[in-house]
């Protein structure tokens, strides 16, 4: 018998699963709060000092592993790998059916967006302090915030759950979530390491990559409980 349509997350009569997107929206909103917050303090320039003291900091630590580490994790935020590395993952997805969750990489993917438009509004620019090592590479906008940042946080840990919550051999969800959380975790202080960034930078974009990619799981989450009980509206009763 066919039953009325059910309010999104309470699909399976599970109240633990609105519980846990009511989690997850409450968390991306806190981070969002927080980078609007740092925001407004690169805007009024009332970082600089703990911003520099940090880079000098973190450039003590001088030493060619850790150089070649920090440069290694920055790597896959660089063109061209950052356009085709995600192409490929989506394709792949797409390949294997998984169109739902092809089409929500796009949207996590589309994070990127953000960093540019925020680019355009703060216009702060990149590390330059002569106390400060910069290393070379191909950058040709503003610092604020972090796009590498922003978007191993966004796209590869939206890419991450995907695959902890899809895949079937335990194997390659626990390989995914140990290759993305190190890269992630390593990324922010990869950029201010090789001076292309601020602390503030980076942090900005931890918040910002969080509060996007809760509310897209959140978003996925539902989205998929619906399409699943379009496909079998009497599971319910």
């Amino acid at each position: 018998m066919r039953v009325p349509r059910p309010v999104f997350g309470d699909v399976n009569g599970n109240g633990g699963r609105r519980g846990r997107e009511r989690a997850f929206l409450a968390v991306s909103f806190t981070a969002l709060l927080g980078y609007l917050a740092l925001f407004l303090l690169v805007r009024a320039n009332r970082s600089v000092r703990a911003d520099l003291a940090t880079t000098i900091r973190f450039q003590r630590q001088d030493h060619p592993a850790l150089a070649r580490l920090m440069g290694a994790v920055s790597w896959f935020g660089f063109q061209p790998q950052n356009v085709l590395l995600p192409l490929s993952v989506i394709a792949g997805t797409w390949a294997l059916r998984r169109r739902l969750e092809s089409l929500f990489l796009v949207l996590a993917w589309a994070s990127s967006f953000l960093s540019f438009v925020t680019k355009l509004l703060v216009r702060r620019p990149r590390p330059g302090n002569p106390l400060i090592r910069v290393v070379e590479a191909d950058i040709h906008d503003t610092s604020f915030p972090s796009g590498h940042t922003l978007h191993y946080t966004a796209f590869w840990g939206f890419f991450s759950y995907v695959v902890v919550t899809r895949a079937g051999h335990p194997f390659w969800r626990w390989l995914t979530v140990a290759v993305v959380s190190s890269l992630t975790a390593l990324v922010g202080p990869s950029r201010i390491y090789l001076g292309h960034h601020w602390l503030t930078d980076v942090l900005a974009s931890y918040l910002l990559g969080t509060a996007y990619l809760l509310g897209l799981v959140a978003l996925y989450r539902r989205v998929r409980d619906w399409l699943s009980f379009d496909a079998n509206p009497d599971a319910v009763c």
